[in-house]
């Protein structure tokens, strides 16, 4: 057992970083006194680095192998389980890179407004990384976006302002021709959901007009007022103890994580391409169309990694229930982050079938043994 002493010099380590990572040592050691756990910590840790701060090399790396992902031909390991009526049937024409989207198509309503939204989408955003890397010989690590640095101008940050077609993410989308993205090395990018059509892009500054109340209190609300730098640090450096009040804060309705899926618009905010059929129903399930899904997700968890870090009472906490109330406006106000039946550190992840189950509790420490990873 660690001397009193030793537990209390880690603890003040924690407890003075904020936005920053806490010391790795101290993290994995306060991680498993706090669980219990007897897991081997990863040995040889990887470092998140936010997208702009990597050389082109490395950015045309990533551009590469998700190019390439989205060429592969589709797997027939791909099992749906809940089978909502809101989407298309398998299209077994589709890419690797679309049967790996349709999971995330599949499992909407069990992924969002549960307690599976923060340790899905951390399982989700590795395992795209695993596969970049197996695949597609990716040879670096998925960075996260910080889009706290662009809060303040959105449509003209450099974010978009990188049209070289081996490294560059491109920019907007060519409004006359459905926003779809004519630079960049995703220009042109292949998709089959929720119709065959190429990425699409389209900046909406004020994306809840026609969103309905009372989910939505401001429709005339500037999406980018979410994700400020201010509003980052709030969550980060508050809610503690409290991981229903961290998640209930980043993914309510008008919250930052709906705000930048909405505000960059197209596929990631999960519009209908304009020849889709006229049943297609738009919304978050399609929303893995455009690879920045996975910087604003590593960004997402990077927020929940920093808060967990922050303090000792935050790194194990975990709540909500498995059940999505969104569309009832009573109960959802009483279980924003999921009703009954609750889940627990082992509740299983789910992955219709393309890779094994692992549980909650094994990706709640990034450097617990399943994962290996930290942000910078």
């Amino acid at each position: 057992m660690f001397e009193i002493a030793n537990i209390t010099v880690l603890l003040l380590a924690l407890l003075s970083l904020t936005f920053a990572r806490a010391d790795e040592t101290a993290e994995v050691v306060l991680a498993d006194v706090e669980s219990g756990s007897t897991s081997t910590p990863c040995t040889a840790t990887s470092v998140r680095k936010e997208w702009r701060t990597l050389s082109r090399d490395e950015r045309a790396d990533f551009i590469r192998a998700a190019n390439c992902l989205a060429r592969l031909p589709h797997t027939p390991d791909l099992e749906p389980t809940v089978f909502p009526s809101d989407i298309p049937p398998v299209n077994k024409s589709g890419s690797y890179y679309d049967d790996f989207i349709y999971i995330h198509m599949d499992l909407n309503m069990k992924i969002h407004y549960t307690g599976h939204f923060f340790p899905w989408h951390r399982w989700y955003i590795n395992t795209y990384e695993m596969i970049l890397r197996d695949k597609c010989g990716f040879q670096g690590l998925l960075p996260y976006w910080n889009w706290s640095m662009d809060a303040t101008d959105f449509e003209g940050s450099d974010f978009w302002k990188d049209p070289d077609p081996v490294s560059g993410l491109g920019g907007w989308g060519d409004p006359h021709d459905d926003y779809a993205v004519k630079d960049g090395g995703l220009a042109g990018f292949p998709l089959s959901y929720p119709s065959p059509h190429i990425l699409r892009r389209n900046f909406t500054l004020m994306p809840y007009l026609n969103s309905p109340w009372p989910w939505s209190t401001d429709p005339h609300f500037y999406g980018n007022n979410s994700f400020t730098i201010e509003e980052v640090s709030k969550m980060i450096n508050g809610f503690t103890g409290d991981y229903i009040g961290l998640q209930t804060c980043l993914a309510k309705f008008q919250g930052s994580h709906n705000s930048l899926h909405f505000i960059v618009g197209g596929d990631l905010g999960g519009t209908c391409p304009w020849d889709a059929p006229s049943d297609c129903v738009p919304g978050p399930t399609f929303s893995v169309n455009d690879p920045i899904f996975f910087f604003h997700h590593a960004m997402v968890d990077k927020i929940w990694h920093d808060w967990q870090n922050r303090d000792l009472a935050n790194f194990w906490q975990f709540g909500g229930g498995s059940v999505s109330v969104l569309e009832d406006w009573p109960q959802f106000q009483k279980y924003p982050t999921g009703a009954p039946p609750m889940m627990d550190l082992n509740t299983k992840i789910m992955t219709d079938g393309m890779f094994p189950e692992i549980t909650v509790r094994d990706v709640m420490n990034t450097t617990g043994g399943y994962l290996c990873y930290v942000y910078q």
